[in-house]
């Protein structure tokens, strides 16, 4: 429950504006925000979108810019699970709670659909809702990575280049040497991106509360090389060859590519994503509707 989360007073939306629907999503959206006479903060794209679009936009509102320190109680994330990652990646360490709402199709990370925007914003502002903390993964490479570190809420992939041959991953695990990958490629997921990338290789799902990472290879050489799960409080260390010394690294889906050569080391980041569920949302019921969880067609006949 929300009981000891202060009052929500400041709300921040992003949203992604080329979804189907989008206008008409964010007017049920902002005028339901308007009734609570909350503070409304727009992302910037979201705002020059709806002034170009002439759709609605409330009375009073300010602009959040890229660079802007978000202080708000409350993050609205508009469109699917991409623009919930990169919702998360723009609050940052900041510990504001992340509300999505679904205008793309799966949609694993956002629970609220299209048809319910009223509903959850009168459950969200009347405090009906429950926090739920979610790991990060941290990956240091100061030798490639601006910021000398990047953090990522579903995975970080190691891939091998386009139509290049396989790549070899030498694995450490908390400073003990597990085996050198020959493969397409290796994952580490944390229990959120088990449900990712990493469920389509075979790896076992996670609860969000698992305090765990997964590690798994891509089409891997050998048939004996399966995924793996490791505590999350383990050090995680790679070590890439590549026959044409490049290979990629995949960011929650944004890939860069990356000289052979690289040390990679990738440990769980020292904050959290939290993510608001309304009452009644379990995880479980998200594995039913979203993954088809436990159905089967022959039942249906």
């Amino acid at each position: 429950m929300a009981e000891n989360y202060p009052p929500i007073q400041k709300v921040a939306v992003f949203g992604s504006v080329h979804k189907q629907g989008f206008s008409k999503a964010s007017t049920e959206l902002l005028t339901n925000l308007e009734k609570y006479n909350v503070s409304i903060y727009l992302d910037e794209k979201v705002c020059q979108f709806l002034k170009s679009a002439d759709a609605y936009l409330p009375q009073n509102y300010h602009v959040v810019k890229k660079d802007d320190a978000l202080q708000v109680d409350l993050a609205l994330s508009l469109g699917g699970d991409g623009t919930f990652l990169k919702t998360a990646k723009r609050v940052g360490s900041a510990g504001i709670p992340i509300l999505g709402i679904n205008l793309g199709n799966l949609g694993f990370l956002v629970d609220v659909k299209g048809d319910e925007i009223a509903a959850a914003i009168d459950e969200i502002m009347q405090r009906g809702f429950t926090i739920e903390e979610r790991s990060l993964l941290m990956l240091y490479a100061p030798d490639i990575l601006p910021d000398k570190q990047a953090v990522a809420l579903n995975e970080v992939a190691v891939l091998k280049q386009d139509t290049s041959s396989m790549i070899k991953v030498h694995t450490s695990l908390n400073g003990n040497y597990l085996c050198t990958y020959r493969a397409d490629g290796l994952l580490i997921s944390t229990p959120t991106g088990s449900t990712a990338y990493a469920l389509s290789v075979g790896a076992s799902i996670l609860m969000p509360e698992n305090n765990s990472f997964v590690v798994s290879p891509v089409a891997p050489h050998s048939l004996n090389l399966r995924p793996v799960v490791v505590p999350d409080h383990w050090q995680i260390d790679l070590d890439v060859e590549s026959r044409n010394h490049h290979f990629l690294i995949a960011i929650d889906g944004k890939s860069m590519v990356c000289k052979s050569g690289v040390h990679l080391v990738l440990r769980k980041a020292d904050y959290a994503v939290k993510v608001a569920k309304r009452n009644g949302h379990t995880y479980f019921q998200t594995l039913r509707e979203k993954l088809m969880w436990g159905a089967d067609a022959r039942l249906d006949v």
